[in-house]
C-alpha cells in the first residue's frame, strides 16, 4: 500500500497533467462543439475507460515493456497520431455535405463517440510517459506487491480527470447548444473541431 505522502503528490500531479491542454482535453472539447454535450459527457466517460486501460497494462508490468522498447512506443505512438487524423478528416467530410444529408450523417451514434474515446485514450502519449516514467518512481517493493501499488496509484490518473473532463464537455456543450441553430455558425464548429482532431495528430507526430 502507498503512503498517504504518495498518494497525495501522485494526485496532485494527476491533477496537473489533466489541467493542462493535451489530446484528451480537446478531444472532448472538438466532440462537445462539433456535436452536443452529451457527445462530450459521452466521450469523457470513454477517456476514463480507456485510462482504466492504462492501470491495469501499468499494474500487469506492459509500461516497463514501453520503457524499455522505444520501437514499440513509437509505433503506439504514431497509432494514436493517424486515429486522431482520421477522425479528424472524417468529421471535415460530414461537414462538408448538403444541409439534407447533414442532418442525416453529422450526428454520431453515443456509442460511437465512447469507443472513440477508449481508444483515443488508449492511444495518447502523454498518458503513456505519465505511466511508463512517471509512477515507477512511487513504487517501493520493500513495501508491499508492485502490482497492487502501480495498481492504486494508477487509478488515481483517471480519477483526477474525471473533474476537468467533465466542465470541458459542459462547456463546450453549451457554447455548442447556442449556436446549433445557424447553420454557417455550425459548419465552423465542425471545422474547428476537425481541425482540433487533426492538429493534436500532427502535434503528436512532431514531438
Amino acid at each position: 500500500m502507498p503512503s498517504f505522502e504518495t498518494i497525495l503528490l501522485v494526485t496532485v500531479a494527476g491533477l496537473a497533467l489533466s489541467a493542462s491542454p493535451g489530446p484528451s482535453m480537446l478531444y472532448i472539447l472538438s466532440r462537445s462543439v462539433g456535436q452536443s454535450r452529451s457527445a462530450g459527457l459521452v466521450s469523457a466517460a470513454g477517456l476514463a475507460t480507456g485510462g482504466f486501460v492504462h492501470v491495469l497494462l501499468a499494474a500487469f508490468g506492459l509500461a516497463t515493456l514501453f520503457a524499455y522498447s522505444p520501437t514499440l512506443y513509437t509505433a503506439v505512438k504514431l497509432m494514436g497520431a493517424a486515429y486522431l487524423i482520421y477522425l479528424g478528416i472524417d468529421t471535415l467530410r460530414a461537414s462538408e455535405q448538403e444541409p439534407e444529408e447533414l442532418q442525416a450523417v453529422s450526428m454520431d451514434p453515443l456509442s460511437r463517440i465512447y469507443w472513440q474515446g477508449v481508444l483515443v485514450e488508449v492511444l495518447n502519449p502523454k498518458t503513456m510517459l505519465f505511466f511508463v516514467a512517471f509512477l515507477p518512481q512511487f513504487v517501493d517493493a520493500a513495501t508491499g506487491s508492485v502490482t497492487g501499488q502501480m495498481f492504486i496509484l494508477g487509478l488515481l490518473v483517471p480519477l483526477t480527470a474525471m473533474p476537468s473532463d467533465l466542465i470541458v464537455a459542459f462547456g463546450g456543450g453549451t457554447v455548442a447548444a447556442k449556436l446549433s441553430s445557424n447553420r454557417s455558425m455550425s459548419t465552423a464548429l465542425k471545422w474547428a473541431s476537425a481541425l482540433i482532431l487533426i492538429g493534436l495528430g500532427l502535434n503528436i507526430l512532431w514531438s
